[in-house]
């Protein structure tokens, strides 16, 4: 079993990694500070069939009594109505703040249910169990977890760390190209921003097929690139901000395109790309970065532009609520160089210019 530590702040806690995880909770012996207690375990209606009944199974056979709280998949479950909807079911069971809720799925379940533990009873433990190589490469860690607003994406939310992470990388061979993808996106900026002997490694792999014996390595090695972030600015005040490369326009291209149109790594793949050419053109990249970016992104079957015309004005509207504004100006992630980020200040006039160049742009 790999294990990664990580602190936030006065806590602390695991991220164990091991094949077959899911099958063998025994493995996961921290789990028995829960004897005697109650799991809400909170999953997909996707993620429910493949593991929802022998999740439950093997917390019962720790002495955890355990109850599933299906969503319907997808982004538009990351909302209030399902949020109201899980503190009902958290009543109806009993779920007191000595119990235990268990986000089973991907970003957006780990997102609901986390807020949901965050504020239910004013805080229950969370345990992380993700199933998409995004949410455990990336949104299972760090303690963010919120649900969207009609204007904007993850404007409701708190930090909240877990108890505990379990990632089970057999889990990824259930995803299809395109869900691989949407992670591989996460995996590709964590190289940008802080890693380049990884960016080199996964343009060597050129593709999926090309690092499938080593993901238990790179699951390991993006945890612990996030949890020195997390260590460091636990709040996202400072440096933890360069995770969000990428994330400003794409956040503003999920909203004004319409969540599910792209998936959420998607749409981060077209913000480093675009965050990229940016930086050169500012003069704050080395040359050539953005290229490499773009073929990275292509050998993995990812977007480097948007798939459809956008209004500007749509972008730069959903961009002014980002929490990386501040007054008249935009913090932006950019590139020094691969394995390098940055944040700097640019005004939205600047910003502005910067958008109207953006792939299959409309005024």
């Amino acid at each position: 079993m790999r294990i990664v530590p990580v602190k936030a702040g006065s806590q602390s806690y695991d991220i164990r990694i091991e094949e077959g995880l899911l099958a063998d909770l025994a493995a996961a012996d921290e789990l028995a500070r829960w004897q005697g207690r109650r799991a809400a375990v909170v999953t997909d209606a996707n993620v429910a069939p493949l593991y929802g009944d022998g999740l439950c199974a093997a917390l019962e056979a720790m002495g955890i009594r355990a109850s599933v709280f299906p969503v319907p998949a997808g982004e538009a479950s990351k909302c209030h109505r399902q949020l109201l909807a899980l503190y009902d079911g958290f009543l109806d069971m009993g779920l007191t703040r000595g119990d235990l809720a268990v986000a089973l799925g991907g970003g957006v379940v780990g997102d609901l249910a986390g807020y949901a533990a965050a504020t239910y009873q004013r805080g229950v433990s969370l345990v992380q169990m993700p199933t998409t190589l995004l949410a455990q490469v990336d949104s299972s860690v760090g303690g963010k977890v919120a649900v969207n607003l009609p204007r904007g994406k993850n404007l409701a939310g708190a930090f909240y760390q877990p108890a505990l992470v379990l990632i089970d990388p057999s889990a990824l061979d259930t995803l299809d190209a395109r869900q691989f993808g949407a992670g591989m996106g996460e995996v590709i900026k964590y190289g940008c921003i802080a890693d380049a002997a990884l960016f080199a490694r996964l343009e060597e792999a050129g593709g999926r097929a090309g690092i499938a014996g080593g993901m238990v390595d790179i699951l390991a090695r993006c945890c612990s690139i996030k949890a020195d972030y997390v260590r460091r600015d636990p709040l996202d005040n400072g440096a933890r901000m360069e995770l969000n490369f990428g994330h400003t326009l794409g956040h503003a291209l999920e909203n004004a395109l319409g969540y599910g149109s792209l998936l959420h790594g998607e749409a981060v793949c077209v913000g480093m790309a675009a965050a990229a050419r940016w930086g050169e053109t500012l003069g704050m990249t080395t040359r050539g970065a953005a290229g490499r970016i773009a073929a990275l992104l292509a050998r993995y079957g990812l977007p480097a532009a948007a798939p459809e015309a956008v209004s500007a004005g749509a972008l730069l509207r959903a961009m002014a609520l980002d929490k990386k504004a501040l007054g008249g100006s935009m913090r932006l992630v950019l590139l020094e160089d691969i394995g390098r980020a940055t944040v700097r200040a640019v005004s939205r006039a600047a910003l502005a210019e910067l958008v109207a160049g953006v792939g299959g742009m409309r005024a």
